[in-house]
């Protein structure tokens, strides 16, 4: 359910971030980088993905990232990202992984490109990742892609969202993440469609997965956080976005610009601030690099 409190929940996203960079970043570099993550403190770690290595390389070896990652009393959640079924019982098994996340598009476009799959064959494999995850204590995640606004033509509307999110809440899903994949939300949209569908859903956490341009980053948390939103999608220097989108790829919104609301409105977050420092800089040195 929405959280009644003012706490953020923080989502790091370095998977977001990585996934579209050509150039393999070597495993252990990957591991050495989630490992000083998740001493961070975030409340989830956004860290693989258990999709076909053709679409996305980058990501082919979570299964070995997994493997290494050291958690040394560390409260945060693991999530990784699927694409059908088969994805999710590759991930289920693990007992490190607590939340599967889909992309659910309300566009039949992306949803074939993200997923080569339409919405409805995609509904279906929701419902069945459901049961799987009911099956073995697993939480999914619905990524709502495109839920600010289509860029591909086709009819889009607040009451095209609801919906969905109507269909995926009757089947038990529990956590919806509004995804702006192409930077087109603005404070006026996103106000409007969380007050339009989260009184509807009380039962639902509906977060916010924002890619946006640096100049629009503040305003649209602001937007999102006064209209009740409290668990927030980042990644460390705004770096990444989807690669299935578009060419031209809008940053992830930065986990630096989240903190700094948190602090300007007095809302704690409880976070190890030595470990956040180290982790942007090795950020920096990672991103510069590899890109």
């Amino acid at each position: 359910m929405q959280p009644t409190d003012y706490a953020l929940q923080l989502i790091e996203c370095p998977r977001d971030a990585m996934q579209g960079i050509h150039e393999f970043i070597p495993t252990d570099l990957k591991v050495e980088y989630l490992n000083l993550l998740l001493e961070v403190g975030f409340d989830v770690l956004d860290f693989g993905s258990f999709v076909s290595p053709k679409a996305i390389p980058q990501l082919k070896d979570t299964k070995e990232v997994l493997e290494k990652l050291v958690f040394m009393g560390s409260q945060t959640k693991l999530l990784a990202i699927v694409a059908n079924l088969r994805g999710a019982e590759e991930a289920a098994p693990y007992d490190q992984i607590k939340y599967l996340g889909f992309p659910f598009s309300v566009s039949e476009t992306f949803q074939q490109r993200n997923t080569n799959s339409s919405i409805a064959e995609s509904f279906e494999q929701v419902e069945r990742m459901q049961e799987l995850c009911l099956r073995t204590g697993k939480e999914m995640v619905l990524y709502l892609s495109m839920g600010f606004g289509n860029p591909y033509g086709e009819a889009y509307s607040p009451e095209i969202v609801a919906h969905w999110v109507d269909k995926l809440a009757s089947i038990g899903v529990g956590i919806m993440s509004l995804s702006d994949t192409v930077g087109v939300s603005t404070p006026e949209n996103i106000k409007a469609l969380y007050s339009h569908i989260t009184p509807m859903y009380p039962k639902v956490t509906f977060g916010v997965h924002l890619h946006s341009h640096p100049s629009t980053r503040d305003e649209k948390i602001a937007a999102a956080y006064e209209s009740g939103c409290r668990r927030f999608d980042g990644a460390l220097l705004g770096f990444g976005g989807c690669p299935m989108a578009n060419d031209d790829m809008v940053g992830n919104m930065a986990t630096e610009n989240l903190i700094a609301f948190s602090r300007k409105k007095k809302i704690q977050v409880n976070l190890n601030i030595d470990k956040l420092h180290e982790a942007q800089w090795m950020a920096t040195g990672l991103f510069s690099r590899y890109h």
